[in-house]
């Protein structure tokens, strides 16, 4: 870590490789680096080295971050936060090791709803509001991913002018988190030998697992994905990842990368145990759920045609793309979809990684409440009875989220069920399917984005 004259601080370089920091996960890593330098920067112009932050330069550093009109990019709460986060995080390490003698981030004592007594930053915003959050109902999300990602026109038909690529990359990845509400960064860094195998006929979902070193938890989570994202994902190995397989191979690019293991072969449950041989010529077993993201991409093996990632999502040289790549790709879409709808729908939808994440969440409640509605034709006191033995829907869905609390789950990816008082809604009405309910959600709920058709 430097300063902006180029000079290394070896308390910052300490910090960075062998602190706690070492360890939060790579995108945490990624953007609490990106906001720690921002405020060095502030610190810098007003004269000062980061070790000489006080609580004044704090408050003037949110002030300008959030509120003031000489900045053009001003924040919210939730962005706010997580700079205040990333800040914290040094600062208590550097009082702790006695770099300075006290943190510019001034915390007070409160009582958590646990009972206990927690310490909260005194600057952390309480303008946090969920109404933020967007979601959009599968037939949107369809529209604007025919017409962002593959290169569609509002009437559903390929549209010449059309110069994308990776068409079938981009729309199998959207697919896949919109019907599994995995994170960005679970699915984009997926292996081959991970994806679902589509066995029994006739199933509209299958299970997989997530390695705990990329998941946000740090814990191993089964995830759910439909037949259909499944199905995009095999088109797309057999079809152009097989072809940037090709050309890399013909190039001898895989044979260069730096840091490539070769696996020999995968043991145990579903090959979840890999072995090869590392550079000294030591023999090497690892279980799958224990490798991190950058270990992941550097998995090889032996294919047909020669040495081949085990990455599943790969760029046009193809190398490994990186999942916080993605959200280009979303916001490229999205541009489309406004300059390709606009005049013909009401609303052109726009989407982002997670929002795909948070429309499962509601899609999935309204769709395990209707079942049980549907397929049970319970009453209330049976109803009360089937919860006690298989648990709540609200529960279920916070366990394929991988969410640690219900409250998560209900207060910030569900809002829009919350706001209506949608089980109500639900069990006044059992003989609406899925499509319907949502529409209805969708037409009381400004922050669920549906288009039913394309104006002529």
């Amino acid at each position: 870590m430097t300063d902006p004259d180029y000079r290394v601080d070896a308390r910052l370089t300490r910090y960075f490789s062998r602190s706690s920091f070492a360890h939060l996960a790579r995108e945490t890593k990624r953007n609490y680096t990106t906001d720690c330098c921002l405020f060095f920067n502030f610190l810098w112009l007003r004269g000062k080295n980061w070790c000489d932050a006080e609580p004044e330069d704090l408050l003037d550093f949110e002030d300008w971050r959030r509120w003031s009109p000489r900045n053009p990019q001003r924040i919210g709460g939730a962005k706010w936060n997580r700079e205040l986060a990333a800040i914290r995080h040094l600062y208590t390490w550097a009082v702790a090791k006695r770099y300075v003698s006290a943190s510019p981030v001034i915390e007070r004592e409160m009582m958590s709803r646990t009972g206990e007594v927690v310490r909260i930053p005194a600057a952390r915003a309480k303008d946090v509001r969920s109404s933020n959050v967007k979601w959009l109902t599968p037939r949107t999300y369809r529209l604007w991913r025919d017409v962002g990602l593959r290169g569609y026109d509002a009437y559903g038909r390929r549209d010449p002018s059309w110069r994308g690529r990776h068409d079938d990359r981009n729309a199998a990845f959207s697919d896949v988190l919109f019907s599994s509400g995995v994170r960005r960064s679970e699915g984009g860094s997926l292996l081959t030998i991970e994806v679902p195998d589509r066995t029994g006929e006739g199933r509209r979902f299958y299970a997989g697992r997530l390695g705990r070193e990329v998941t946000k938890s740090k814990r191993e989570r089964t995830f759910y994905v439909s037949a259909e994202a499944l199905a995009a994902v095999d088109a797309y190995c057999a079809t152009s990842r097989r072809a940037v397989i090709r050309r890399a191979q013909a190039a001898g690019r895989y044979e260069k990368l730096a840091g490539a293991v070769v696996v020999t072969r995968g043991t145990g449950r579903s090959g979840s145990m890999l072995h090869w041989t590392d550079r000294r010529g030591r023999k090497v077993e690892r279980a799958l759920t224990t490798l991190t993201v950058v270990e992941r991409a550097s998995l090889l093996i032996e294919g047909p045609g020669g040495l081949e990632p085990l990455w599943l999502w790969l760029s046009q040289d193809g190398t490994p793309f990186w999942p916080h790549s993605w959200e280009a790709v979303y916001r490229a879409g999205s541009e489309r979809c406004q300059r390709v709808l606009a005049g013909r729908v009401a609303s052109p939808p726009f989407m982002t990684p997670h929002m795909a994440r948070h429309s499962f969440a509601l899609h999935m409640l309204v769709a395990l409440q209707h079942v049980h509605d549907q397929r049970f034709g319970l009453t209330p006191e049976e109803r009360r009875d089937f919860r006690l033995l298989y648990g709540d829907v609200w529960r279920m869905v916070k366990d394929l989220l991988g969410h640690r609390s219900e409250e998560t789950t209900r207060d910030i990816y569900l809002a829009p069920v919350a706001d209506l008082q949608v089980r109500s809604l639900l069990l006044e009405e059992p003989s609406k399917d899925t499509t319907d309910l949502l529409a209805a959600i969708a037409a009381a709920s400004h922050r669920v984005l549906d288009t039913e058709a394309v104006v002529a």
